[in-house]
């Protein structure tokens, strides 16, 4: 249990622990719904794929375009609401993402499912500081459990997403997008509670949104560690990004699968990512953070390198390894950077979910490129060597307290 102190320097509110982990278990499972949402798009690609005529450089344009608006607005949105926060932006940002839904479910050009996909990048953008906030301010100071609890919510909607989407559109056509927008009012109604809380939290007491903060460290030292960690975030998305938005193409193209057989090896492997994700964070609280990320990113290794020569069999296997080894890292990756910038938790988390989803889009269409110019094969050849940049996690320096 959190010492007085730790409490009140996470801004945990003064309310009984089971409404706190109410409110933990409320925005984990938002996070679940929005992320669900979310997974549809790639989930459902190559039904657009046929039904558009789309070449492999537009299915990558249209996750640019949702990962680049989902990650342009985020540090901006946690840099404002740092200094003035928001509580019913959570309702309003999902609003958003309703209308981008409504629009996948009946848009009839490429330039209208571009249109969607950034509506729907734009709700992401609003939900993920904000979310990540209210997480860290209910944690009672397990900081690392509050954001492994939050992640895992969304690791495991992205990873029901395809499921559901192979159930509900698969075979059906595009219009049965629409049954998805249900998931999204139910986020809404959700958020109105969260953000009542959130609210009430505001005015009744004073949030130092900071935590602990860890050693004091030099400025250079702190924007060098900041830099490290954005390219453990780069090779890590890129990778994940080339599994997540290709993996049911290179599945049929190399082991001829059907569509909904290759969506439940997706599943397989992002149900792996949700469980990696929850191990993350309380490992961190107990071992290091600095410990998780470096095994998470490095220790991928072997097994990425293995994937683009393992039979079909073994490919399940190595997937599902690689997803929960590299999953580990995220929750880790954006506490210890909020222990290096204190008073800046929305900022910083903005920073780096605006990372994942702008460099996951980046990857998605570098990799659609080389899909379109050399096959879907090479492009796990090409990233499978990605994971090796987790040595630069020897860079970073320690901010446990001593004798943690």
């Amino acid at each position: 249990m959190a010492s007085p102190v730790s409490a009140a320097s996470a801004g945990a509110p003064a309310a009984p622990q089971g409404a706190v982990m109410q409110i933990l278990f409320s925005v984990a499972f938002v996070h679940l719904l929005n992320d669900c949402v979310q997974a549809v798009l790639p989930s459902i690609y190559p039904l657009l794929k046929h039904e558009f005529a789309l070449s492999f450089t537009q299915v990558g344009l249209i996750t640019l375009t949702f990962q680049c608006t989902a990650s342009l607005l985020q540090p901006w949105i946690g840099l404002y609401t740092d200094k003035r926060p928001i509580p019913f932006l959570l309702p309003a940002g999902m609003c958003v993402t309703l209308g981008g839904v409504a629009l996948l479910a009946s848009a009839t050009s490429f330039a209208m499912l571009l249109l969607a996909a950034g509506m729907i990048g734009v709700g992401s953008s609003t939900f993920h500081p904000e979310a990540s906030r209210v997480a860290r301010l209910a944690s009672g100071g397990r900081f690392g459990f509050a954001q492994s609890l939050f992640q895992v919510g969304g690791n495991a909607g992205s990873a029901l997403g395809p499921l559901l989407a192979a159930v509900i559109i698969v075979g059906h056509g595009q219009g049965r997008i629409g049954w998805f927008t249900l998931l999204v009012l139910l986020a809404i109604l959700v958020l109105v509670g969260v953000s009542r809380w959130y609210g009430a939290h505001l005015r009744n007491a004073a949030p130092k949104f900071a935590g602990h903060a860890g050693p004091a460290l030099p400025r250079s030292r702190v924007v060098g560690a900041l830099v490290v960690l954005a390219l453990l975030v780069f090779s890590k998305y890129i990778y994940m990004s080339s599994l997540s938005t290709y993996y049911t193409f290179y599945l049929i193209e190399k082991f001829h699968l059907p569509v909904g057989s290759a969506q439940i090896y997706l599943f397989l492997f992002l149900a792996a990512v949700a469980a990696g994700t929850f191990a993350g964070g309380p490992i961190g609280d107990r071992i290091g953070r600095k410990r998780v990320i470096w095994f998470s990113i490095l220790g991928a290794a072997p097994f990425t390198l293995a994937l683009p020569y393992a039979n079909l069999f073994w490919t399940g296997v190595l997937s599902v390894i690689i997803g929960l080894v590299m999953s580990s890292a995220f929750s880790a990756i954006v506490v210890f950077a909020q222990e290096l910038v204190p008073g800046k938790v929305g900022m910083i988390a903005g920073i780096f979910f605006g990372l994942m989803f702008g460099i996951s889009g980046i990857g998605a269409a570098a990799m659609g490129s080389i899909a379109d110019v050399w096959g879907i094969e090479r492009v796990y050849q090409a990233a499978s060597f990605l994971p090796l940049l987790g040595i630069l996690a020897a860079l970073l320096p320690r901010t446990e307290r001593p004798g943690r």
